[in-house]
């Protein structure tokens, strides 16, 4: 048995249901599992755990600040030990865009923390026009229009790929 600590930064909640998944599938291999809001990590010691994943959501093309932070500060007590990180974004809904080798947010995250988690992963995102506000919506539909995406304001897309999120969760709790 592993102890396994899955941190998240979400938005609109679609990084917390994949954590949730995550921790479903860590659980049900038999690992001890904790999972926390990367803003509550001074709580956790990323030391007493065997596995860290972080999973983080971009919203305007950024992932918040702290993300990034947290992995820099912690970069030794991360690279001692099996660290995942995921990022969920609109952008991976093109095939073209869902890899850690050609999204461009991953790359660029990976860049500016300076190393390389072990295991890493994209995952589409979820558009959810009626939950947003005023000035959000018609962004993100300004954005989809260039982008070709759904512009529809009473839509709801969500466009993750729950096999490929099963696939990552068994990989980080493979032994």
């Amino acid at each position: 048995m592993h102890s396994v600590l899955i941190l998240y930064s979400t938005v609109d909640g679609l990084t917390l249901k994949i954590c949730r998944r995550l921790e479903q599938i860590a659980a049900g291999a038999g690992h001890r599992v904790i999972l926390a809001d990367i803003q509550d990590h001074a709580t956790f010691d990323a030391s007493l755990f065997d596995t860290v994943v972080v999973g983080a959501s971009i919203r305007y093309g950024h992932h918040r600040p702290i993300v990034a932070k947290y992995m820099r500060f912690n970069r030794a007590i991360l690279q001692a030990r099996r660290c995942a990180f995921f990022t969920v974004n609109i952008v991976a809904r093109k095939p073209a865009k869902n890899s850690p080798a050609t999204n461009p947010y991953m790359r660029r995250f990976l860049k500016g923390i300076g190393w390389r988690p072990s295991q890493l992963a994209v995952f589409a995102g979820k558009l959810d026009y009626p939950r947003y506000d005023f000035w959000d919506r018609n962004i993100i539909r300004f954005i989809m229009l260039l982008t070709r995406g759904p512009t529809d304001p009473k839509a709801v897309v969500e466009f993750t790929d729950w096999e490929q999120v099963d696939a990552f969760g068994r990989a980080i709790s493979a032994d």
